[in-house]
């Protein structure tokens, strides 16, 4: 029988009768419609585990032997099912363990989420009957949490109404919706050379001191301001002064807003404040790389399931950030190793793929909102042939290269526009008059590099008339890739813009097509459209 809100189909919705054939529709088209809306309804919410109900008939273990952050649970009773979350009783700290295998002596082999100093065979555990849950919805907004959604940043707990699992299915196809819509993201270098679609997926590559971060919080910005859409940044295996640096520079910034609204006494009867974080736009889940490798493996799929509420029950466009992924792979194949799992060749977990789909495959459009991804990615050795890098290109769109060159010269974004490409730059996506204007920046950007060998060895002056042309639009096209930004505007002093994408591209396509060539290359630096282009700019 099939159950629908709790009441069998034949007594709720009796317009169908089922046979071995399938379902045999015998009333009216409307009554048909609304069967199919409400079981659309109800295969849309069971992929969601309920997280608020737990069976009173938990079965209890105790813990046989701990190998690190591996701890066997013996169970006299019902085993518990895999991926669900075992708590320790009596622990200092409340340790949780996720089931990763079945053993043959009626034992399962778990993963610990926090360290296990302290932890000793014999000590009871017990099954919650569910996987790991964690808040969501608007209480995360301004908040600094961990794996298990618990608050990190010491401003007390966080009151959600509703708490979801880390591990859910993927949409299925007819609940995605495969249109490409482009983001505008404001930023004149990204939306000309490497367009956003909503539900894409992004790679960001940078070295340190680039401008990685300024860039990940301008986009948080605009993106706030632009489509009035939150955001959630997953640090994974990074380190925590980074992770610290952000969460202090988005409150300095007005990305997050957290204010004191009274005060409180604690269990210690200390009083302490209560705080507000109304107006923020970022949730941070952070799993660092002082953390155990089962939480380096999961912290990512807790950011992606606060992104997914909003996506699906708030009916927003997300920007999901992970810095790094690269760490999500390495994470996985520590706990592969320490539950004894064959490894590859060069080292990582046999279900490298596997893992890596099941987070991507989340990461879509749906007919509720979108998740867009920004994903940073650290390539080994500078090996591209490796198969974590390898095995993460296949789900890009896009790849964005942040330069060192780039930014010693002070382009900012030090964005390199010829090592950087994008799947979306399509006549049939972007369009026509798009699709031109790019192709023409990238092919004047690639002869100025050409010509740069040139001019080392024989000097400017063995250039001939029309090289010298192409090497004075490839600078202004250069200079004009450079915007201030919004979040950087106490540094350097320039209100940050938002510039539209027509804007964009008609101030690219009179660079280009030679209507800018009495200018000098000064005015370009450091301006949002062609009418802010007033008098030369100093700085160059």
């Amino acid at each position: 029988m099939f159950i629908i809100r709790g009441k069998l189909l034949s007594q709720s919705l009796p317009c169908f009768k089922f046979t071995r054939r399938g379902f045999i529709p015998l009333f009216s088209a409307f009554f048909q419609k609304k069967a199919i809306r409400n079981l659309e309804y109800y295969n849309l919410n069971k992929k969601w585990k309920s997280c608020s109900k737990i069976s009173k008939n938990l079965s209890e273990g105790f813990i046989s032997q701990i190998m690190g952050s591996v701890v066997d649970v013996k169970f006299e009773g019902k085993l518990p099912e895999l991926l669900n979350a075992l708590e320790v009783k009596g622990h200092q700290n409340k340790l949780v363990l996720e089931v990763a295998q079945h053993l043959s002596d009626n034992s399962v082999r778990a993963i610990a989420m926090d360290v296990t100093e302290g932890l000793s065979r014999g000590e009871k555990v017990i099954d919650t009957g569910r996987p790991i849950c964690v808040p969501v919805g608007k209480a995360t907004l301004g908040r600094m949490v961990n794996v298990m959604g618990n608050a990190i940043d010491g401003c007390g707990e966080i009151n959600a109404e509703v708490k979801k699992p880390i591990h859910r299915t993927a949409p299925e196809y007819v609940e995605q919706v495969m249109e490409p819509s482009l983001i505008v993201t404001g930023i004149k270098a990204i939306d000309l050379l490497t367009p956003f679609i909503k539900g894409g997926k992004i790679g960001l590559f940078g070295g340190a001191g680039v401008g990685k971060t300024v860039l990940i919080m301008e986009l948080i910005n605009n993106i706030a301001k632009k489509y009035g859409g939150y955001s959630v940044y997953t640090g994974v295996g990074e380190r925590i002064r980074e992770g610290y640096d952000l969460y202090n520079e988005m409150l300095a910034n007005g990305v997050n807003k957290k204010s004191i609204v009274g005060s409180r006494v604690d269990s210690k009867h200390k009083r302490q404040p209560i705080y507000d974080f109304l107006g923020s736009k970022t949730a941070l889940v952070y799993g660092q790389m002082n953390e155990t490798p089962g939480a380096r493996a999961r912290v990512a799929l807790t950011g992606l399931t606060m992104a997914e509420y909003f996506r699906d029950s708030m009916m927003q466009d997300v920007l999901f950030f992970v810095d790094n992924i690269y760490r999500f792979t390495q994470a996985g194949s520590e706990v592969s190793a320490l539950l004894g799992l064959l490894p590859t060749e060069v080292g990582y977990q046999p279900t490298l793929a596997t893992d890596l789909g099941k987070l991507q495959e989340r990461i879509t459009t749906t007919k509720n909102g979108s998740i867009t991804s920004i994903q940073a990615l650290y390539i080994p050795s500078d090996d591209i042939n490796d198969p974590a890098p390898v095995a993460a290109f296949t789900h890009l769109d896009s790849t964005i290269v942040l330069s060192r060159k780039m930014s010693e010269v002070g382009i900012f974004p030090s964005i390199d526009p010829l090592e950087s490409r994008s799947k979306v730059l399509d006549r049939n996506i972007i369009g026509e008059e798009h699709y031109k204007v790019s192709m023409e920046v990238l092919s004047i950007l690639q002869k100025y590099k050409q010509l740069q060998n040139k001019m080392t060895i024989q000097g400017a002056p063995a250039l001939s008339e029309g090289e010298r042309l192409v090497v004075s639009r490839a600078r202004k096209v250069r200079k004009f890739l450079t915007q201030p930004f919004f979040m950087s505007e106490a540094f350097t002093g320039k209100p940050g813009v938002f510039v539209n994408l027509s804007d964009t591209i008609k101030g690219f396509n009179a660079i280009v097509s030679g209507e800018m060539d009495n200018l000098p290359e000064t005015m370009f630096y450091m301006k949002g459209s062609l009418d802010s282009l007033g008098k030369p700019d100093s700085t160059s």
